[in-house]
């Protein structure tokens, strides 16, 4: 991360490094598999809807994959790529869709999927909200509701988390 420059580039909080590693240890304390907490270090590799500064060029899946493995990177990417307009009205339903934002693709994912795409935004959101004031006063409200409707795909930690921070 470091050599990617992660520790030079701003983020609330502080640096794009140190929230990318208070993501990883959020998901750690609620108990998500290392896989995921790897995802959570790793999920602005290809800069997101909501962040656009990339780590890496999406031709360096494959690199990414040798380094932190195919499951975390899958994650990576599929976090990376969700189209936030388009995916988080419908996505705490089953047959919610997910739009790709890198290939204009639409589908459904599965339960696992989006349970750990909720998982995910749920703690890089909330790391947002906890550590920047003006964040959480701008965005606290819609976060509630977003994270309100993903509350069936969220483990009961990151949801107790949510409460804490929002309310």
């Amino acid at each position: 991360m470091r050599t990617l420059g992660a520790a030079e580039i701003e983020h609330p909080g502080g640096t794009l490094l140190e929230h990318l590693q208070r993501v990883s240890r959020l998901l750690k304390a609620w108990g998500a598999r290392s896989e995921l907490q790897l995802a959570g270090l790793c999920h602005a590799f290809y800069g997101t809807d909501g962040f656009a500064t990339s780590l890496l060029p999406l031709q360096s899946r494959g690199e990414v994959v040798e380094i932190i493995g195919a499951g975390a990177e899958e994650l990576v990417y599929f976090y990376a790529s969700c189209d936030r307009k388009a995916s988080y009205r419908t996505l705490s339903g089953e047959g919610g869709t997910f739009r790709d934002r890198f290939t204009g693709l639409s589908f459904s994912p599965g339960p696992h999927q989006r349970r750990d795409f909720a998982e995910l935004t749920a703690a890089n959101e909330l790391d947002l909200a906890a550590i920047d004031p003006a964040f959480r006063t701008e965005w606290g409200d819609g976060l509630l509701g977003l994270l309100t409707r993903l509350r069936p795909l969220l483990s009961d930690e990151a949801w107790e988390h949510t409460r804490k921070v929002l309310t």
